[in-house]
Order: C-alpha cells, then sequence, then structure tokens
C-alpha cells in the first residue's frame, strides 16, 4: 500500500524530483516489445524514450505485493520478502579472487563452488547462488551452469544471474526439472535475480528480457540503480537519490504492465564517486546514506527492498575495510532493509571476492544483528533480585544468573580477540580466521539431490551443447 502521505518532507521533495523526472525527461527502454506493452497501457512513448505522468507511476507500482514469501528447495530456508524481516545475501560480479596481501587471481569455478560451500555452511544465510564470482575457467555463457552448481551444491533459496531471452528460459527449464515442473513456478517464488538500470534512465536490451521471463513465471526481480554521483548521477547525492528512485519506479511499474501482481524488489546500489579518481566509492557514507533513503522510499511505496552490505574500497583486509564495512552492513540493516546483498566477501570496489575477508564479514553480521536486537527489558533481565542477593561489593560470575544466561546474552566472536594474547596478534588474528574458513569448508556436507533429477539436469544441459566433462568437473 503507497502511503505518499506518511512522508516526511525529504522523502516528499525525491519523490516529486523523480516523478518530474519521469514525466519531462523519461526513461529509455532498449526492447521493441517493452515499449509496445508500455504503449498498449497508453504511457506515452517518442522513440525508444517513455514518458510517465505521476499518477500512470504510481497506479502501476501499487500493483505490486508488499510482500512475499520466497521456497527454497529445503523448506527451513523459506523466508518472507518484505516489512521489517531482513535476509542477508552473498557477493555479486567479481571478476577476481583477493588474497589477504592484495594479489589478485581470475575468479575459476573452483571459487565460486567454494564460496557456495561456504555460504551454505553460514547459519546467517538462508540464500546462495547468483554471480558469486564470474568464472573465466568454464567458457561461453556461464548462467546455467553456475545455476546447476547452486542447485547441486545448496538447498537454499537460489539466486540466478541474467541474460538474453533464450539463456534465462533456460535457467527457468532447469528450475522447473527440480521444482515439479516450469508451468508450477508462478505458483511459488522459488529464485530471484538483479535487473541493473543503465544509469541514466536506461534499461539495457538483456536486462529487459531478463525481466520479461522473469515476470512471466512470476519470479522475483530485484530492481536495482547503481547511480554514482558526479559521474552517472548529480553531484549531490539528493539528486542521485531522486534519479535512481525514478529509474527504480519505471522499471517497477512495466515489471507490472508484463504482469501484474508480479514480486518486485526495489533496489539500490547507489553511492558516490571519487572525483579525484573517478571511481566509484561503495565504502562511502554517502553510499550508505544512499542505502537508508532507498528503504525509506521502499517502504513509503509498500515495495520490499534490496541494499548493500559489508561494501569496501580497500585493496586488503585491512582497517580501512573493517570500518567501511561495519558501516554499510549497519546503515542497511537498521533501515531495515529486506535483502542485504554483498554481505560478505566483497573488496576492492566490486572487482573482487576475498576469503578471508569473508570470515571477517561473518563476524560483523553478527555483531550488527546482536546491535539490532537491542536490550531486552523484563524482570528476569533487570535482575533486581539478583543484585539484591550479591549485595554491595559481591560477584555475580559464580551466580545462578550468570549461569543461566551467559551463552545467550552477550554476542561470542568467532575470530575476534580478546584478553591477553601471546604473540603476535596480527598473526592470532589472521589464524583465527584460516581455522574458521578451514573448519567451515571441512565440515561441508553436500545436500541431497535426487539422482533421478540431477541426471535429467545434466542431460538437459548436454541437450543445451554443453560439455559433458565440463558437467562434470562441476560436481
Amino acid at each position: 500500500m503507497i502511503e505518499l502521505d506518511e512522508m516526511d518532507d525529504d522523502l516528499r521533495k525525491i519523490h516529486e524530483a523523480s516523478m518530474a523526472v519521469l514525466e519531462q525527461t523519461g526513461m529509455r527502454f532498449h526492447h521493441p516489445k517493452v515499449l509496445e506493452i508500455m504503449r498498449q497501457n497508453r504511457i506515452r512513448i517518442e522513440g525508444q524514450t517513455a514518458f510517465f505522468t505521476r499518477e500512470q507511476v504510481i497506479d502501476w507500482v501499487s500493483k505490486a505485493p508488499t510482500h512475499f514469501k520466497m521456497h527454497a528447495r529445503n523448506p527451513n530456508y523459506d523466508f518472507v520478502v518484505g516489512g521489517d524481516h531482513v535476509e542477508v545475501c552473498p557477493g555479486s560480479g567479481s571478476s577476481f579472487v583477493c588474497e589477504v596481501d592484495g594479489t589478485k587471481h581470475a575468479a575459476l569455478m573452483s571459487d565460486y563452488i567454494n564460496f557456495l560451500k561456504l555460504y551454505h555452511q553460514s547459519s546467517y544465510y538462508k540464500v546462495n547462488g547468483g554471480i558469486v564470482v564470474q568464472p573465466t575457467d568454464i567458457g561461453r555463457s556461464t548462467i546455467a551452469l553456475m545455476l546447476y552448481a547452486t542447485m547441486v551444491f545448496s538447498d537454499k533459496v537460489i539466486i540466478t544471474g541474467t541474460g538474453t531471452a533464450k539463456e534465462v528460459e533456460q535457467l527457468m527449464d532447469m528450475l522447473g526439472i527440480v521444482f515439479g515442473g516450469k508451468t508450477s513456478l508462478a505458483d511459488k517464488p522459488r529464485c530471484l535475480t538483479i535487473v541493473n538500470t543503465n544509469t541514466p534512465l536506461q534499461f539495457d536490451t538483456n536486462m529487459l528480457e531478463t525481466m520479461m521471463v522473469f515476470n512471466k513465471y512470476k519470479q522475483p526481480v530485484v530492481i536495482a540503480a547503481a547511480s554514482m554521483a558526479g559521474t552517472t548521477a548529480p553531484m549531490t547525492l539528493a539528486g542521485t537519490i531522486a534519479l535512481a528512485n525514478a529509474e527504480v519506479l519505471a522499471g517497477i511499474a512495466v515489471a507490472q504492465m508484463i504482469n501484474k501482481g508480479t514480486p518486485v524488489i526495489y533496489g539500490s546500489q547507489s553511492t558516490t564517486s571519487d572525483m579525484r579518481t573517478g571511481s566509484i566509492a561503495i565504502g562511502a557514507p554517502e553510499g550508505a546514506l544512499a542505502y537508508q533513503y532507498a528503504a525509506r522510499l521502499a517502504k513509503s511505496y509498500g515495495l520490499p527492498c534490496r541494499g548493500g552490505g559489508t561494501l569496501t574500497d580497500a585493496k586488503t583486509l585491512s582497517v580501512q575495510a573493517g570500518y567501511e564495512s561495519m558501516l554499510t552492513l549497519l546503515a542497511s540493516y537498521s533501515a531495515k532493509t529486506n535483502l542485504i546483498f554483498q554481505s560478505s566477501g566483497i573488496i576492492d570496489s566490486y572487482n573482487s571476492m576475498c576469503y578471508e575477508k569473508f570470515i571477517a564479514d561473518l563476524e560483523i553480521i553478527g555483531m550488527v544483528k546482536r546491535y539490532i536486537d537491542g536490550v531486552k527489558v523484563d524482570a528476569e533481565t533487570l535482575a533486581v533480585d539478583e543484585i539484591t542477593k550479591v549485595g554491595i561489593a559481591g560477584q555475580f560470575l559464580t551466580s545462578d544468573h550468570t549461569m543461566k544466561h551467559f551463552r545467550k546474552e552477550p554476542f561470542l566472536p568467532d575470530i575476534s580477540l580478546r584478553g591477553a594474547v601471546a604473540g603476535d596478534p596480527s598473526a592470532k588474528l589472521m589464524d583465527n580466521i584460516k581455522t574458521k574458513k578451514d573448519k567451515l569448508l571441512a565440515s561441508y556436507c553436500q545436500p541431497e539431490m535426487s539422482p533421478e533429477v540431477q541426471g535429467k539436469l545434466v542431460e538437459y544441459l548436454l541437450e543445451c551443447g554443453y560439455d559433458s566433462k565440463l558437467i562434470e568437473s562441476l560436481t
């Protein structure tokens, strides 16, 4: 339900600016079928540019569901998207894997599988897959192979990549094999993907084809803008947020024209540019502010929302990586952003994933979750009787009350150092990180998949022209 009347003054000004952009400047859609769908719904079209009245935007956006449920192969990982519910999601899009010292190697399929295993092992995650890293060693189009690996190595809710209509239909074919038929997918959201705008004010062909196929089967899409203040968007953050808001709302409206009631998520990856270098600054406070405003706008429109996680521009696992990652994750969590992508492992301005940072980010997630949980205040936690019993100058270390609560009240770190440490503290911290990573991978247990279903997936990939040895190597 859209609640424009409840917007504060700043949100209302941003909303009005976005409406003015869509009315006066419009948005370009690089797909004739999408343009025809809009034309049939009385959107004014000039060439490839669509112009929306504010009434049209609000009418179509209001048709999107306020919340919906994602269904995993293992129902223990089902979750609701929307309201104040928050889920962390994997990293996405990196072409490299970064070592602790900052050296990099091109991402391989073995790295992709290792990260799938790590995300599967973490109790913080109910979601897996997508383009965690972009493998460079498996040739041609990779999204079908990555979906196959995701379904083999995890039974959590699925994220996929994007592509041409043919490639995305292949994904739906594969999901149909696993979930009881392609036509039944519309009954339950089984996967989601990210459809990015091409800022400023464009949607490219692949993104629109991905959207149309996902909308056809009522699988959720995150419609996200990655506006960069000073390069692809106005230098001022308010202008950047208004531009991103216009792009996302236009995309959501079109998704509803394609298939009314299809689930969508309002997404933001917007931040500022470093004007000294022209590079994106994903760990900047402006990015954290953009995520908070995006969540507030989305909730005003009655839409689920997506933001960024432990984001950093640092080139190594360093103090910079720590303070930037904590800032961006805390901003998204405190705004009750429903899906927080890039929530562990990302480093170097989206360019790389890092195993060691993945482990450090799990610690950050745990700390932020504990902070957001706040303080429970009741007779038991106030402990007046216990304070009276211990009395002046007493101690609580051996009290029954301490024994009852010491495992669940405080956050207990896995890698952070507390108390006396023998030797080099930095080396000890890195040793803790390595130990946890090795334990997670060593304890990984592959979820069950019916041999018949897996066999059908392999047969399908072979029919699509994928090499049998390559498919075999993924398992």
